[in-house]
């Protein structure tokens, strides 16, 4: 027995009222219909040669002045050259004026893109210390994150925590592209930045900065997730002995 397929196609691109009736098509015209939908311009453009997520409102407002003669990553994907901001906001006067320069590692930088991703997952207005955990933790390649692990501390296991602690929101809400920054998790970011200024050592401010920022606002939800799943100051006292030694393996 032969099976035979009958395809009816429009013309590509028509406007309604020039649609003309349908016809059978060959495998020829199917092949050449589907080549002129992907060159159609409407769908397929020329990637540009080079990209920045500086120039573009893809970062928010604050990211981008903080990267405002600030170091930044380039790397390459897909053949072109991307630069994506290595500072992330601080309060800080002296850093916010530019009198001093502080560097974050590259963990900590994608650490914190993973936690604006984290909120909006969880249809948070905000992103809160608890989502800078579940950033470290995606991550996952930070002494943090492996400590976090070793204690049975899993992006599973925060996002349950967190959803107990803070509730769960609505179903349709959808968080902004880039939720803004709670008051704890600003106060995070700048307790890491004061303890490496305070070290007086060279070096960026690592992921694991950040986790012991986290755990020292005891006020805060991202401290409130951690001491709920068995995390003390015994266990953090092992992660501060070594919090800035990241830079040597920081994949750059």
């Amino acid at each position: 027995k032969k099976t035979i397929l009958s395809l009816y196609l429009f013309p590509y691109p028509q406007k309604p009222e020039n649609l003309r009736p349908p016809a059978m098509a060959t495998a020829a015209q199917v092949a050449a219909t589907f080549l002129s939908f992907l060159s159609c311009p409407r769908h397929h453009t020329a990637p540009s040669p080079s990209v920045s997520f500086l120039a573009t409102p893809v970062l928010p407002a604050s990211l981008r002045a903080a990267a405002a003669g600030g170091q930044t990553l380039t790397f390459r994907c897909r053949g072109r050259r991307v630069a994506v901001v290595a500072q992330l906001p601080t309060m800080i006067p002296e850093l916010a004026s530019g009198e001093k320069k502080i560097r974050w590692s590259s963990r900590a930088v994608r650490s914190f893109a993973m936690a604006e991703l984290e909120a909006r997952k969880m249809r948070y207005p905000t992103t809160g210390t608890e989502g800078l955990l579940m950033g470290i933790l995606v991550e996952g390649t930070s002494d943090a994150a492996k400590l976090m692990r070793a204690n049975g501390i899993t992006l599973l296991t925060v996002r349950d925590a967190a959803a107990t602690i803070l509730g769960k929101s609505e179903m349709f809400y959808f968080s902004p592209m880039h939720p803004p920054l709670t008051e704890s998790a600003q106060r995070a970011l700048d307790w890491a930045v004061n303890e490496k200024l305070k070290s007086g050592e060279d070096g960026e401010v690592t992921a694991n900065h950040l986790f012991l920022a986290i755990w020292s606002d005891k006020e805060s939800a991202g401290h409130k997730v951690l001491a709920s799943l068995g995390f003390d100051d015994q266990k953090a006292s092992l992660l501060a002995k070594t919090a800035g030694e990241e830079k040597a393996m920081s994949p750059r």
